[in-house]
């Protein structure tokens, strides 16, 4: 993919099966599409690929693997205030960090409402966790539009430490790839779905039946 069409790319990140742009306006409820879950995984770090519409983009940073420990990574919180990733609210019990490429297309979008909404009561015993490479700013104002109060979201703007720290950043586009993780309690990674084409959801329903196991487990 020629340099010039990143940001073709990025705008058409939710829009590969023909949707239009979704913003959630107003007190309207979200209208969820017919998007493809991917039901397998790409793995973490450089020099790893994902897909983008069957053209491969290049992973880069240390990756991460199931049974690693979360990184020490500052993020930004909406406020601009710097916290640990591995120190969030949530730190301490079962967390579910949900990554995005950028919250203003279609598929990021549905995925955080997924998130948000479809987690059937795990929001009470877990803390769910939204990351992407888009501002606070940006992060603040989506989650006020879509009425989100349930999920922290932490942005990788400055750098995009998590993502080259974590092996999920884009080299190319300069952009975290598309993912799902649960961390236990003692802060290690117990499930992990990098997807291997950016246009499909990760299958957060696998995600919350995971983490609820956890929080049942302990």
């Amino acid at each position: 993919m020629r340099t010039g069409s990143w940001a073709v790319m990025v705008a058409a990140i939710g829009f590969s099966a023909g949707l239009v742009g979704c913003q959630t306006t107003g007190s309207n409820p979200f209208t969820y599409k017919n998007m493809p879950v991917s039901n397998g995984t790409a793995v973490a770090g450089e020099g790893n690929k994902v897909l983008f519409q069957g053209n491969p983009l290049t992973l880069a940073g240390s990756g991460i693997k199931i049974g690693d420990p979360l990184r020490d990574v500052k993020v930004a919180q909406n406020d601009l205030s710097l916290v640990n990733i591995a120190e969030t609210k949530g730190s301490g019990k079962v967390r579910i960090i949900s990554v995005v490429p950028s919250l203003d297309t279609p598929v990021c979008e549905q995925q955080t409402h997924i998130l948000s909404e479809r987690n059937k009561g795990l929001d009470k015993m877990v803390e769910l966790i939204t990351v992407s490479i888009d501002t606070p700013f940006a992060q603040k104002r989506f989650a006020g539009e879509a009425k989100i109060a349930n999920v922290t979201f932490l942005s990788d703007y400055r750098g995009a430490e998590f993502g080259k720290t974590h092996g999920l950043f884009l080299e190319g586009p300069s952009l975290l790839t598309r993912a799902v993780m649960v961390i236990d309690k003692t802060n290690t990674v117990r499930y992990l779905q990098i997807t291997p084409e950016l246009t499909q959801l990760p299958d957060m329903e696998e995600a919350f039946q995971f983490a609820r196991r956890l929080v049942t487990e302990s």
